[in-house]
């Protein structure tokens, strides 16, 4: 492994400039010179038995899975939100809608944490909700406004010290005028052409006319898209209000979003999205319908673009759908090969709270659903009370899949077995 330094040393070099350091704070200027920062705060980790792990798995109890399947408590991880599995297998990075990202090892392959600890102590986070992997190892960071790229992450993470480039810089990834205390948490993921793409929320339940030509430069309520290193960005998909939750379908580079839509319009009204975006510059309707063909209040009188893309999905209404992944594995049955999963972390603003589950959608040949995304995974909600809500779905290298729950403060593995 020591051998990989120089190579990280080099890569620094190219990609931190004067300007980036300039703009850093005190710290990420001391950690991308190679220098310890000096901090000496509490970094405990985080006890993974105990009353908590027993209430946890007895909850897990209730759930219901297909055939086969099974679901146990993979680590207990606070406010655990999207997660990104390291492409060595060694570690799971897990942000949370806080100021910690968390660090989740499992050292003898038992599947089941032996550690989870913060990760890079020293250096503060705001809102660090969406990590995500490169496949030559560099993890990205998308926080509230601002991306970090920390190379060698599964190298580096047993120190409080852990190199940190900036991609984006602070204030930068947003106008800091548009911060707000809602939609703010990002997503990331690396594209099939080797960019980053970012999903980007607007604070807005619908937001005023007068934000629309701001919100359309910067891609607010969005995706945009750039190089690793931060160059040439630019908006890939418009027309959405908060997008979370995002994957390519790897047998035709398709990007796949869900899209959380208008509140207050009712139960049963509008649905929530999953949209199919085959190439830049698609718009999915936002603000003038809030979600499938249903038009807002008000935008209803104004003239939609004539160009927009409809959702492949309708989902239920105000379920809140967070994660999104296709499954690559071969541990699951031949059906499920190349299907996407994805959560409902469950209502907040419906009389009947639905969602709280994880669902599967099955695609066709042609690259489009086969029907309506089903239950896969459902009994967090009882009967309107919460035992967990599901944020993100990720593939483990074995197969198996990982979902987090922000609620419980837990991540959880379903396996098959055919048992």
């Amino acid at each position: 492994m020591r051998r990989r330094l120089p190579i990280v040393a080099a890569a620094l070099a190219a990609l931190l400039g004067s300007t980036a350091l300039a703009t850093a704070d005190d710290t990420l200027t001391t950690l991308g010179e190679m220098h310890v920062s000096g901090w000496q705060g509490d970094w405990p980790t985080i006890p993974q038995t105990g009353r908590k792990a027993d209430q946890v798995k007895k909850n897990l109890t209730k759930i219901k899975l297909p055939a086969g399947f099974h679901i146990e408590l993979y680590a207990l991880v606070p406010d655990a939100r999207h997660m990104a599995v390291g492409p060595q297998g060694v570690a799971t990075f897990v942000g949370t809608r806080k100021d910690k990202v968390y660090v989740v090892t499992d050292r003898d392959r038992d599947m089941a944490a032996d550690e989870v600890k913060e990760f890079a102590p020293s250096l503060k986070k705001k809102i660090p909700n969406g990590p995500c992997f490169s496949k030559d190892g560099f993890l990205f960071i998308a926080e509230q406004n601002r991306v970090l790229m920390y190379p060698a992450a599964e190298f580096f993470y047993e120190s409080p010290d852990v190199v940190a480039v900036p991609v984006v810089a602070e204030g930068q990834l947003i106008p800091k005028g548009e911060e707000s205390y809602n939609h703010t948490a990002r997503v990331c993921r690396i594209g099939p052409d080797n960019k980053l793409y970012i999903q980007v929320g607007q604070p807005y339940n619908v937001p005023p006319k007068d934000k629309m030509a701001l919100y359309s430069k910067w891609g607010i309520g969005g995706i945009i898209r750039m190089d690793r290193d931060g160059k040439n960005r630019e908006v890939y998909a418009s027309g959405m209000r908060n997008p979370v939750g995002m994957d390519f379908n790897p047998k035709d580079k398709t990007l796949w979003s869900n899209d959380n839509q208008v509140d207050g319009m009712g139960d049963d009204k509008p649905p929530g999205e999953m949209n199919r975006i085959a190439k830049a510059g698609e718009n999915f309707g936002f603000p003038w319908y809030g979600g499938g063909h249903t038009r807002t209040d008000e935008y209803a009188k104004d003239a939609p673009p004539k160009d927009i893309v409809f959702p492949e999905v309708e989902q239920v209404p105000h379920a809140a759908d967070l994660g999104l992944a296709f499954y690559t594995g071969n541990q699951f049955p031949a059906k499920y090969q190349g299907a996407i999963f994805s959560t409902q972390h469950g209502s907040w603003n419906r009389t009947v709270p639905v969602g709280a589950r994880v669902m599967v959608t099955f695609l066709k040949p042609d690259g489009h659903v086969a029907g309506p995304s089903i239950p896969f995974a459902e009994g967090w909600n009882d009967n309107g009370i919460y035992n967990g809500r599901p944020v993100d779905v990720v593939q483990l290298y074995d197969g198996s899949l990982l979902v987090s729950d922000d609620l419980v403060g837990a991540i959880y593995r379903i396996w098959y077995d055919g048992k």
